[in-house]
């Protein structure tokens, strides 16, 4: 088991490891999408890139970047990850809707 804590939130959950960040942030009420990304996310197929997250600490335990996480967020910082994309397999904390 793991944990996830949503930062602005205040919220923190408790998962299974290898859990989909962005599944289990809507499964427990976390709004992790902008305006727009309410209107045009893709579902979570790793294609429009708007469920964009901050991880804030345990970026270790989070599976390495995809492909499309590396062209997308290339001019990101380094701990901005799409949390459609990302598998939590440890303590991770996730500020949602960075600037």
């Amino acid at each position: 088991m793991s944990t996830i804590k949503f930062v602005k939130e205040e919220k923190e959950i408790v998962t299974a490891l290898g859990a989909n960040l962005r599944e289990k942030a809507l499964q427990n009420g976390v709004d992790i999408y902008r305006w727009r990304g309410k209107l045009t996310n893709c579902g979570g197929y790793g294609q429009c890139g708007t469920c964009i997250v901050e991880i804030a600490e345990g970026a270790e335990n989070l599976s390495p970047k995809t492909p499309f996480e590396q062209r997308r967020l290339k001019k990101k910082p380094d701990n901005y990850r799409l949390a459609c994309q990302v598998l939590v397999n440890g303590p991770v904390s996730v500020i949602t809707k960075p600037k």
